[in-house]
């Protein structure tokens, strides 16, 4: 059965949603961080970079040998077109689906590892004021990120990130947005943010993730 390896709202929490979009049938296996289990060799031989998630499909097509597949966005971009019925990218070569690569690689490269870097400032800091400054600044390059996606829900005046049809993009970007709830300015916070923030968590998926995650209010 495809496993995902994940950790309670990591990133592995937009991989948990997407494969409850799908509904095809998935195991979870638990990644205990604070064991290190991510940074195990065991671990490691899926990952060598000690990040979560890595998503294990042992029975892939055409009897090849078992996939292996980390990196958040490679992850939900497979199961997306694994699982075409779902229709969580739109349909190949088009504008839309090209789209849908400009807001997935955004999220991915441009937005997260700054929240990477709000979340463990020490990994670039020599000390405890120096961390605090990273954080800080961190922080006030995300504020107009999030305007930019609030900017973006604003335009087009649809209620999914790439307008009409919901996405793997959504998922991401609901995450991501998730993780700013303790920041001065959160996502919530933005005008067409918060409405759309509300349409991800009545999703059926969604709830179904936070449930089996455990996660505990504020949601957003």
């Amino acid at each position: 059965m495809p496993t995902l390896h994940y950790h309670p709202g990591n990133a592995s929490l937009i991989a948990h949603i997407v494969l409850e979009e799908i509904g095809a049938p998935f195991a979870l296996e638990f990644v205990d961080r604070a064991q290190s289990v991510h940074k195990s060799k065991a671990y490691l031989a899926m990952n060598p970079n000690g990040l979560i998630p890595v998503f294990i499909d042992d029975a892939p097509r055409h009897g090849s040998a078992p996939l292996v597949l980390y990196e958040t966005a490679a992850i939900c971009m497979h199961l997306a077109d694994l699982h075409p019925a779902a229709a969580l990218l739109p349909a190949l070569a088009t504008p839309e689906r090209a789209q849908a690569y400009k807001w997935i690689a955004w999220l991915s490269n441009t937005l997260q590892p700054l929240l990477t870097m709000y979340f463990y400032p020490e990994r670039w800091a020599d000390d405890d004021a120096g961390a605090a400054a990273i954080r800080a600044k961190a922080e006030a390059k995300i504020a107009p990120m999030l305007d930019q996606l609030d900017a973006e829900l604003a335009r087009h005046h649809q209620p999914w990130l790439l307008g009409e049809r919901y996405s793997v993009a959504d998922a991401y970007a609901f995450v991501l947005c998730r993780w700013t709830r303790g920041f001065a300015r959160p996502a919530r916070t933005l005008p067409h943010l918060r409405p759309w923030l509300d349409r991800m968590l009545a999703r059926p998926a969604v709830q179904r993730a936070f449930a089996t995650e455990r996660l505990a209010a504020p949601w957003v």
